[in-house]
């Protein structure tokens, strides 16, 4: 299975990638990828997909800890990686992160407890750090990327993140201890599962920062020391043909991502690679890219074109 390095390579299947390393279930939807691809292999997936197949490697192998730390940059696309960096927030905030806050909501009474309130503070106060911490990448280090790929000038560097990149998972881990070790007795079912729940949540926040160490900040050097801009992007995959379908014909994100079984997220995503590659910003823009390459036919938009 493993290439000549010890990791994955692009000749593997994908299907018995997941079935060895299914936590690669979350990298392939923060990539954007879906599922029923059959047997093909992890290059003809990610190329069905409209991902850099060099850059979904680069995270695999780094998660599975197959890889050299010293090549794992080389070859990345930083446009992929900050793509892949800005879903992961949305995982985290949009959805992990609520979801055990509910679970903690049921499994401690903070009606009768004051040390189950002050759980939920803690807990409470931690998500506002994590919150701060990606809202800080998300507002000074995508826009500087962008800027560096798009060949601007920027006062920012990213030896400032370097710097002042903080482990987000450290204080959850404190929480988890707390929990263990002090919260009275007669726990639950339902404290036993937050707490695995915590403990998956502290894994998987300590590999999304060892993708931003490892990966992205040295492939941002890279990118800086280079003073080029990054290949051109591929030519549109099958699913973004799909997405310029849906967004010509009226349709919102949510409506797109409830359509096409992904999330709003993903959704965005796509949107920002069609801009990327084609440098077309409006809906009127792309109903007539969609019409010119024959993507949907003029009487499936009228109603659209009357609403541009």
């Amino acid at each position: 299975m493993y290439g000549k390095l010890g990791g994955y390579t692009g000749e593997d299947r994908m299907c018995d990638l997941v079935c060895d390393k299914y936590f690669v279930l979350q990298v392939m939807s923060r990539f954007g990828i879906a599922l029923g691809f059959g047997d093909k292999s992890i290059a003809e997936v990610c190329a069905a997909s409209g991902v850099d197949t060099d850059t979904f490697l680069a995270v695999v192998n780094l998660l599975v800890e197959k890889a050299d730390p010293e090549t794992l940059a080389e070859n990345v696309s930083v446009r992929a990686l900050t793509d892949y960096l800005h879903n992961s927030h949305g995982y985290f905030l949009d959805f992990r992160l609520p979801s055990i806050r509910r679970k903690l909501i049921e499994a401690v009474d903070c009606s009768h407890s004051d040390v189950s309130f002050a759980i939920m503070r803690f807990f409470d106060e931690y998500v506002a750090e994590v919150h701060k911490h990606m809202d800080y990448e998300e507002k000074n280090v995508f826009p500087y990327v962008e800027a560096l790929l798009a060949g601007e000038p920027t006062s920012y560097s990213i030896d400032t993140f370097r710097r002042h990149h903080d482990q987000v998972e450290a204080k959850l881990r404190e929480l988890k201890n707390i929990i263990i070790k002090y919260y009275p007795s007669g726990g639950t079912n339902a404290l036993n599962g937050v707490l695995f729940d915590i403990f998956t949540c502290e894994k998987e926040l300590a590999s999304h920062n060892a993708v931003e160490d490892e990966i992205f900040i040295p492939a941002v050097e890279r990118l800086v020391a280079d003073g080029v801009p990054q290949p051109k992007q591929e030519a549109l995959s099958a699913r973004e043909k799909e997405i310029i379908v849906c967004i010509v014909k009226g349709m919102t994100n949510k409506q797109i991502a409830d359509a096409l079984c992904i999330s709003a997220h993903t959704v965005i995503t796509h949107r920002r690679n069609i801009v990327a590659k084609l440098q077309i910003h409006s809906a009127a823009g792309l109903t007539i890219y969609a019409i010119v390459n024959k993507l949907v036919e003029l009487s499936e938009i009228k109603d659209s074109i009357m609403d541009i």
